[in-house]
């Protein structure tokens, strides 16, 4: 007859005991981590099943973070902070994923100089990336004030407008070669920060940039890209409520989305205290420059008001292919001084090319059929 061993059964009644452990402890141990989506549409509601008549559960709003209880086809079983389950369809979310892109973008971006501020037009989604087909998530309201951060240039998607169509005539392969393809026409985008810290990419025709109302219409069809004030002068007949009116310099650029520089334009506006009316003192034209303008105002300690940018003076100006971002090559940076009414130069400047050099050959052609 076999007997077990005194070895073997202190082994066995470990074994015991560890499981008799892990049984009695399992409910401390977490089964399953929680999964969240974020609500992204305006506005929806859930509603307490999945059927053609149902009823509305609870309201949800852009942004709000919901739990995820069940997966059905096409909607999910959520609750929400206060305890309400109810059902919503998948599209009006995004998940955990998605929503870390943002964060991402917020954290990354937390430090970046503001080299503007733009007003939104109308209620626009933050998206993740530059483009039309990107992830969207925050819902902006219109006439927000908003932090102009990065500018990038991205394709724009093909319409039925601007897709050529094929010639009715077959070209003989052997006599012709083939011809380049046509550039992509071009959409700007502004990776931006709005009143509540959050990040991200907005298409730049939906917003305007901050540009005081009584020099907006001395662009002479040039767009503003940023206004900075050098200077305050007393007028006390002007139409200002503390008689002070402010003196400006203004960076202007082309009505054209895709050009690998922010202004080719820059002016300094002043006020003429008899004629009541702001005047054009300075006049820059032909540069590539980049945001943004620094500025020294003037104040009591400094009477002398200073400005300063950067300009393109290579002919490796470009647009990142991968991230649509301007990449200048060699910059150099301009300094100016005012002294009354006239602006001097500071320091050597370097040479530069004209614009049209550095400009892409599809912009060109824009601009020749324009003053045509």
């Amino acid at each position: 007859m076999l007997h077990a061993s005194p070895f073997s059964r202190r082994h066995f009644s470990g074994l015991l005991l560890g499981l008799l452990l892990l049984q009695g402890c399992g409910r401390f141990i977490p089964h399953h981590s929680h999964e969240y989506v974020y609500v992204w549409a305006r506005g929806t509601y859930l509603r307490d099943r999945v059927a053609a008549v149902s009823n509305r559960v609870a309201e949800v709003v852009n942004g709000q973070r919901l739990q995820v209880v069940e997966h059905g086809r096409r909607f999910l079983k959520v609750k929400t902070d206060k305890g309400e389950v109810g059902w919503i369809e998948d599209h009006g979310v995004i998940d955990q994923q998605v929503y870390d892109k943002f964060s991402r973008l917020e954290k990354d971006n937390a430090s970046d100089p503001v080299i503007g501020t733009a007003v939104l037009r109308d209620d626009y989604w933050l998206r993740d990336a530059p483009g039309r087909t990107s992830d969207r998530f925050y819902l902006l309201p219109e006439n927000d004030k908003l932090q102009l951060l990065t500018r990038a240039s991205v394709p724009k998607p093909a319409t039925p407008q601007n897709v050529p169509l094929p010639s009715a005539k077959p070209v003989s392969r052997a006599n012709h070669a083939d011809p380049a393809p046509p550039p992509p026409n071009l959409e700007d985008y502004w990776l931006i920060r709005d009143s509540a810290g959050h990040v991200g990419w907005i298409r730049a025709r939906t917003l305007d940039e901050d540009v005081p109302d009584a020099i907006a219409g001395l662009a002479e069809g040039q767009k503003i890209v940023g206004a900075y004030v050098l200077r305050k002068v007393n007028d006390p007949d002007a139409n200002m409520p503390d008689g002070q009116v402010p003196e400006y310099i203004a960076v202007l650029s082309p009505w054209k989305d895709g050009l690998p520089y922010d202004f080719d334009q820059v002016r300094v506006y002043t006020w003429n205290v008899k004629k009541h009316r702001y005047e054009t003192a300075f006049r820059e034209r032909n540069l590539a420059g980049y945001l943004p303008v620094s500025v020294t105002a003037a104040d009591r300690t400094n009477q002398a008001p200073a400005f300063s940018f950067r300009v393109g003076i290579g002919d490796q100006v470009a647009l990142d292919p991968q991230t649509g971002t301007v990449k200048p090559g060699q910059t150099a940076t301009e300094s100016f001084r005012m002294d009354g009414v006239v602006v001097h130069r500071e320091g050597d400047q370097p040479p530069r090319p004209a614009v049209a050099a550095r400009t892409p050959r599809h912009h060109e052609k824009s601009h020749r059929k324009r003053k045509g």
